[in-house]
């Protein structure tokens, strides 16, 4: 909707009207349909990630799930792990209160998503020093783990 209110604001209605549209139904309708085009290209872009990139997602079920502290000294390891270099990007979450369905699993207590942009750079991050000592310094938080790897096609 912003870029739409955007895409109005610039344009200079006297010359654009006259000039491109014959009547207000048409200009509204190609105005529209650009101005849409726009958005759908933008969040496509924030959302997929290149092709050929390796998604790192892990779940951490915690030992003591009801102790709060332990959550947040879990997220706290968790954002150290941005300052690897082959990490692209990094999204650390919890458990969304969506709707209740039989295909989704909410009982684990902290996730991470990695974009790294290669294998190679995924296997650089499993034995950076910073990945070590998070491993070190928090595992005794974490009685499960498990972790999905995809690659991009």
């Amino acid at each position: 909707m912003i870029a739409i209110l955007h895409f109005y604001k610039q344009l200079d209605y006297s010359k654009h009207y006259l000039v491109l549209m014959k009547t207000r139904r048409e200009f509204i309708g190609k105005t529209s349909l650009a101005a849409l085009g726009a958005v759908t290209i933008t969040q496509s872009s924030q959302i997929l990630a290149p092709a050929k990139s390796l998604v790192h997602h892990v779940f951490f079920w915690l030992k003591n799930t009801d102790a709060e502290a332990d959550r947040n000294k879990l997220i706290e390891g968790l954002k150290t792990l941005k300052a690897i270099k082959t990490v692209k990007s990094l999204h650390i979450g919890t458990p969304a209160a969506t709707e209740k369905r039989d295909v989704i699993d909410d009982s684990y207590d902290v996730s991470e998503l990695i974009f790294f942009n290669s294998i190679e750079d995924q296997n650089a991050y499993q034995t950076d020093p910073i990945h070590v000592k998070f491993v070190n310094d928090y595992g005794h938080l974490w009685e499960k783990v498990v972790v999905y790897d995809s690659m991009g096609i």
